[in-house]
């Protein structure tokens, strides 16, 4: 399998296991899981022709991990992500003092007002360093990095999870913990 094809495959399980299901002809249990059968047969009736073994490679291999299967690998789900409502088991996590976020400078005066809010997603992403957040950031235009006061949010009771790819979660930031 080529990278263009490893590349393609993943966007596309984004899409299905993240946001609609319905494009492969599946559906998720409330935790987000998916049959691996059913989505491999989806995938190839949607033209991403694809083996199990070729979907085992896309998730061992994924950058950023975005994708985990069941122990029998009988089940397929996105580790976080998600627009559609599902939930994947977070468990309540203590925060980093500081945490971070990635952004395209075209955003930074709609976040001074309204602080990061999920827009779509169930969650706010934070990043636990400077330089994954960078490379978010890269993807949106102009990168800014903001810094996420954290232990003060969590202090005033705000909640955090860490999903299983360690992408921070959270249900919101507002102005007054965020510093460019």
């Amino acid at each position: 399998m080529t990278e263009h094809e490893k590349y393609s495959h993943s966007k596309f399980m984004s899409l299905i296991l993240r946001h609609h299901p319905e494009a492969a002809g599946i559906t998720l249990d409330q935790n987000g899981w998916a049959d691996t059968g059913a989505l491999l047969n989806g995938m190839n009736k949607s033209g991403h022709a694809i083996t199990l073994e070729q979907m085992k490679e896309v998730v061992a291999e994924n950058d950023k991990q975005r994708f985990r299967f069941s122990d029998d690998y009988t089940k397929i789900r996105a580790n976080q992500g998600h627009s559609v409502a599902v939930d994947v088991e977070l468990t309540e996590t203590m925060p980093l003092d500081v945490l971070y976020h990635g952004t395209a400078a075209r955003f930074i005066q709609s976040i001074k007002k309204e602080g990061l809010i999920p827009k779509g997603r169930l969650y706010v992403h934070l990043s636990g360093n400077r330089e994954t957040a960078l490379k978010v950031g890269q993807r949106h235009g102009s990168p800014v990095v903001l810094t996420i006061d954290a232990a003060e949010m969590y202090r005033n009771g705000l909640k955090f999870y860490l999903s299983e790819n360690k992408v921070w979660l959270t249900s919101s930031v507002a102005p007054e913990y965020i510093q460019e």
